[in-house]
């Protein structure tokens, strides 16, 4: 049994504030009258609903802030976006690059748009992305693709669910006309099953053409979920629509080994020289680093290897118009470095789990259909290529942090630009 620190007990906030029990009781009970505020009862776009929402909000700050003319201009483009829209939240834009990428479906020199509030993120950003290209490129390859949705069925007992596992692997072709009828760019590739004791996970696995996916899975697989329901011969004491092990919005080791997404890997081979004049340091440091780094990374029981994927997904996502909360899963991968034969540094990421699209979503809103416009890389046919220059943007963004740690100047970066 862990001992009881009484010296960190008496700097709990509520064993030293002045609060006697009663207060406390008083503070924390659920209390049960009639809200002070209230929204409107649509939850859609419409002048007067907006006008509605803001006589409840003036009080607290000045409407121009969040609805400016631009964003009144545009509010009907939101309709399909968000409910009880007040308006938008400005990010600021940088743009790094250019950052060469010879892909199989990217293949030329990009200007990144990332929207962020971080200090020095872009200028490390851009930094990579220069050394990059003047390394002529990085080499990248899109491996797989595939989004997943994941049913689950409980029976009363591992009998029923053998049964019921049999009949599902005779439907395949049923399933996938049913999961089909409900889009006209999904694709359903496979179902995988998993038994776990007397319950039933069936993983659905898409293709989701140019769009992230989410709600095109989601719907598909719901057609097929009904179908089992009011089909099944062995029918289940209950059901859901996802039973959590698709990794939907959630770090997880599953997908490190497979796929989420689009599964990507960019490499690229950078001479001693260059090293030293982007990043002032040397290949040989560089790789001790990642050593030590990977060593910490499994002490602290981190999924995969990086050093901030998060950072660039999260800027890229936001400009771009993606689901932001897929940087959750997008941002697990293998950051892996080492010294080749001729004595250069190569640097390779791979990450399984890039949930992007050029459709769909918020892709086509202005400000981050304009974001897509920069890149080149807006509408139908471009999805694979924005996860290869993401997976390249990955690449230059770990060549950065590692250079900036070697040699010395991680902390001096943020004093100088954030300060």
């Amino acid at each position: 049994m862990p001992k009881l620190n009484i010296s960190h007990l008496s700097r709990h906030p509520l064993l030293t504030a002045n609060d006697n029990a009663s207060t406390l009781e008083q503070k924390l009970s659920p209390k049960f009258h009639r809200p002070t505020q209230r929204l409107t009862p649509s939850p859609y776009i419409s002048d007067k609903a907006i006008t509605k929402r803001w006589q409840k909000l003036n009080s607290y700050t000045d409407s121009s802030l969040l609805l400016d003319q631009q964003t009144k201009l545009h509010a009907q483009s939101y309709n399909k976006n968000i409910e009880h829209f007040i308006g938008t939240v400005k990010v600021p834009v940088g743009i790094a690059g250019p950052l060469r990428v010879n892909g199989l479906y990217a293949n030329s020199d990009y200007l990144v748009p990332l929207a962020t509030t971080e200090a020095a993120l872009v200028a490390s950003y851009n930094r990579g992305a220069q050394l990059i290209t003047a390394a002529g490129g990085a080499s990248a390859m899109l491996i797989n693709e595939g989004v997943t949705r994941t049913p689950a069925f409980l029976f009363d007992s591992l009998i029923d669910a053998g049964q019921f596992v049999a009949w599902v692997v005779g439907q395949y072709d049923a399933f996938k006309q049913l999961a089909q009828s409900t889009t006209s760019h999904g694709k359903l590739q496979d179902i995988n099953v998993n038994i776990e004791g007397n319950q039933v996970y069936l993983i659905f696995e898409y293709h989701t053409g140019d769009a992230s996916g989410q709600n095109m899975v989601t719907i598909a697989t719901n057609e097929v979920f009904q179908y089992i329901l009011d089909h099944s011969p062995i029918v289940p004491r209950e059901a859901f629509l996802d039973g959590n092990l698709s990794g939907d919005k959630k770090a997880n080791a599953y997908t490190l080994r497979h796929v989420r997404g689009r599964k990507v890997t960019a490499e690229v081979q950078l001479s001693k020289q260059l090293v030293e004049k982007y990043l002032h340091t040397t290949p040989e440091k560089m790789v001790r680093f990642g050593q030590v780094t990977t060593t910490g990374a499994a002490l602290s029981g981190s999924i995969g290897v990086n050093a901030h994927y998060a950072n660039a997904l999260a800027a890229l996502y936001i400009a771009c118009g993606q689901d932001a909360a897929c940087v959750s899963e997008s941002a697990i991968g293998m950051t892996r470095m080492e010294i080749a034969s001729s004595g250069d540094l190569y640097a390779s990421v791979t990450l399984p789990n890039l949930m992007v699209g050029t459709v769909g979503g918020g892709t086509g809103l202005p400000s981050q259909k304009a974001c897509l416009d920069i890149l080149g890389l807006y509408g139908s046919g471009n999805a694979q290529a924005l996860a290869e220059v993401a997976a390249s943007l990955c690449l230059a963004g770990e060549l950065s942090i590692v250079g900036a740690f070697c040699a010395g100047h991680f902390s001096r970066a943020h004093q100088k630009l954030a300060r």
